[in-house]
């Protein structure tokens, strides 16, 4: 059986020591220890005086059965009387962590990261300022920095003895970057940017934020190739660690050559099945399953090492046996374009991807449907106005555990778009995973590609991290009730003051809006997207950076950053011993 093509860079991963730290005076297994400074119990025998021990214990459990009897009859006040009913308290996340993949930029291609956190109203571990955040790659750990074990009691302290003049010895930050980070944000509200290591081997990278960087910390990678296969700009937002992912809109047919980044950044190995479906139901390759990643590792594996021949439309389901891992799909078809094919949302009866820009020249939807169930979906578009159906193409039935696909063509017909699949019965609803491919044509013929996929909104709010003067561009999809949202143009990663815009969105119309540029702008800058009222709301970024005639273009979605976490009160209840 012929074994699936891997690329592999493996890193140190080294791990720090650690020591618990045990209580002084605690018991050993054998029990030769003492409590720290008391006497050694003595033994009685029955008789007189274990009486009056008795006795004394039966009136210390009167006592208690008093106080806590009180403590029942009167109850402490519920907690609407307490706090007023107040709701869970929100919370700042404290730390951020994402994998970017191998860039698969070729010999000759370029890789951009740029990294950014907004800036926000909470103060993170302190300070408006505290806490750190950076890229390293994949050898680097995925968790911040920690401190060494504490000396024993015998070693000398690490201070100087007062007034020796000596200086004493800084604690370590454990909030810090990494001395070999990089790259490293300094600050909410302005981005970060840098290349990504060269040649057709650059490893994937781990990026972390801390503290007040954490919240709504993102990184984009962008990549330019110019060589004649795989010619195209290729850009992705780098996504958390997980233990599945969906990917629809793979193949394995023609020019096209496709391949599915692993990387762990963990200190521990990680065991990865691969999973693929085309239009005959699952693929069955004993070389898709049980891959392991090494600890501080990457693998690439190209898919045509798995499929068993020439598949036009596949759906790839990532399912990692133990660990964690970043996973990523890129696609190459040849001259005719490239891209990363985004992971979608977790399968769902209703999948909505925000993004065709108005010269689309071509589209070509993949939809996957579970083996428990057959799909029957409406095919709709939202347009300036709201949704409709695009003529002859309103519908899509894929049979149970398999994948079906439509070629929609120019269906944008010169005006932006987002794209939904929904149930065509609502008694009937069958959880889904979607992908649509979209090409663009310049006036010599040349093309490039791009992939959307099945989006969540972006709720209170949501980034892209690297934009450029005049090449950048954001669709806002109004997937429920007319909706309005900010639109905000962070500082430049070298200077300028941020710009912002409100934008109304009609009931499932689509709006497309240059990104605001700040003024002064140097460098490159963050767009955030904020939702202020109605919705929910679906959107996505597109740069279009045209190169040697070929209209180079990538799309990412904009994804609810996730940046507070709801903390539930807690109220006091001694009775709790008593019942």
């Amino acid at each position: 059986m012929k074994k699936p093509a891997f690329r592999k860079k493996s890193g140190a991963g080294a791990e720090e020591p650690f020591e618990p730290t045990g209580a002084a005076g605690a018991t050993d297994a054998a029990g030769s220890a003492e409590p720290t400074g008391s006497a050694r119990p003595s033994v009685r025998l029955p008789g007189r005086s274990a009486g009056k021990t008795t006795q004394s214990l039966l009136a210390a459990a009167v006592v208690l059965a008093a106080v806590f009897g009180i403590a029942e009859a009167r109850p402490p006040a519920s907690p609407a009387k307490a706090d007023g009913g107040a709701a869970p308290s929100t919370a700042q996340v404290e730390r951020t962590a994402a994998v970017c993949p191998q860039p698969f930029q070729g010999l000759t291609g370029s890789t951009t990261l740029t990294a950014y956190t907004p800036p926000g109203t909470g103060t993170g571990t302190g300070s408006a300022t505290g806490g750190a955040g950076w890229l390293s790659e994949e050898s680097a750990p995925a968790v911040p920095p920690t401190a060494a074990p504490s000396a024993p009691a015998t070693q000398a302290p690490s201070a100087a003895p007062s007034g020796s003049g000596a200086p004493a010895t800084p604690a370590p930050d454990k909030n810090a970057a990494p001395a070999d980070a990089k790259l490293t944000v300094t600050k909410p509200g302005t981005p970060a940017t840098g290349p990504a290591s060269n040649g057709d081997n650059a490893p994937g990278i781990g990026a972390v934020a801390n503290g007040a960087l954490a919240p709504g910390f993102t990184v984009s990678q962008t990549t330019v190739v110019t060589e004649q296969r795989g010619t195209g700009l290729s850009g992705i937002t780098c996504t958390p660690e997980n233990t599945n992912f969906w990917f629809a809109g793979a193949s394995t047919a023609g020019d096209r050559v496709d391949y599915l980044s692993l990387v762990n950044p963990e200190s521990s190995a990680a065991v990865v099945d691969i999973k693929l479906y085309g239009d005959k139901g699952l693929i069955d390759n004993d070389a898709a399953n049980g891959i392991t990643v090494a600890p501080g590792s990457s693998q690439s594996v190209l898919l045509s090492t798995l499929s068993k021949g020439a598949v036009n439309d596949l759906a790839v389901n990532v399912v990692v046996r133990s660990g964690r891992i970043g996973a990523a799909l890129h696609a190459a078809d040849g001259n005719k374009g490239a891209d990363w094919i985004p992971a979608s949302a977790d399968p769902a009866p209703t999948q909505v991807m925000a993004g065709l820009p108005a010269d689309t020249s071509a589209a070509h939807l993949v939809v996957w449907a579970p083996p428990e169930d057959d799909a029957d979906l409406k095919i709709q578009l939202s347009g300036k106005n709201g949704w409709f159906t695009p003529a002859g193409n309103e519908s899509i039935h894929v049979k149970a555990g398999m994948v079906a696909a439509v070629d929609l063509g120019k269906v944008t017909r010169d005006e932006v778009a987002g794209l939904r699949l929904s149930p065509t019965d609502d008694k009937h609803p069958t959880r889904i995973v979607a992908g649509l491919r979209v090409d663009r044509t310049g006036g010599n013929g040349k093309s490039d590609a791009a992939w959307l996929s099945g989006s969540v909104p972006v709720g209170a709010r949501a980034t892209v991290a690297d934009n450029r003067a005049g090449a950048s561009t954001v669709f806002l999809t109004s997937s429920g009730d007319a909706a309005t949202v900010k639109v905000t143009g962070s500082a430049g990663s070298g200077g300028g003051t941020p710009a912002t815009k409100e934008v109304q969105i009609p009931a499932g119309g689509t709006v497309a809006i240059p990104a605001p540029e700040p003024a002064g702008l140097n460098g490159v800058f963050a767009v955030t997207v904020e939702t202020e009222s109605g919705g929910p709301v679906v959107a996505a970024r597109m740069l279009s950076v045209p190169t040697k005639d070929v209209p180079m273009f990538t799309v990412q979605a904009l994804r609810d950053d996730r940046s507070t976490v709801q903390v539930p009160r807690a109220t006091q209840d001694p009775g709790v011993v008593l019942r």
